[in-house]
């Protein structure tokens, strides 16, 4: 589970980055790698589940997003808990 925290990032910066950034993570969504995604009501950054082996996975995985220089990410692992198994 990520908490990313957007610093650094003017409007227009944003706004130039914002086609190919939504296009980045529209892949991960469809090959599974975010589970899920929200955004903050203030705009300023996004919470993100995510699959990935390790720390070092996760920034390798972000690292492709166009905002990654500006994010600030707090990492806090998790793990799947199948319903099923309650």
């Amino acid at each position: 589970m990520l908490d990313i925290q957007l610093e650094k990032l003017d409007h227009e910066t944003r706004m130039k980055l914002l086609p190919r950034e939504q296009e980045v993570v529209k892949e991960l969504e469809e090959n599974g790698t975010i589970v899920a995604n929200y955004i903050k009501l203030d705009m300023s950054g996004i919470f993100i589940v995510m699959m990935a082996a390790d720390t070092e996975d996760v920034h390798a995985i972000l690292s492709t997003l166009p905002y990654y220089p500006y994010m600030k990410i707090e990492i806090t692992p998790v793990r799947v808990v199948n319903s099923i198994n309650q």
